[in-house]
């Protein structure tokens, strides 16, 4: 089928942000101080970024 496509892309994509979602007095905020994650957030940091970057 062949024509004019009527999807707008902005539909498609939202943005959202943890930080935003998360109250500042969350438990798992006080958690995260004392937990290292670095290893994990590198581990997958390619695949975020291809997700991100469709």
């Amino acid at each position: 089928m062949m024509g004019e496509q009527s999807v707008v892309q902005e539909e498609l994509f939202y943005g959202f942000s943890l930080e935003r979602h998360v109250p500042s007095d969350h438990l798992l905020r006080a958690i995260a101080r004392f937990v290292d994650l670095s290893a994990i957030r590198q581990h997958l940091a390619p695949r975020v970024s291809k997700l991100l970057h469709r």
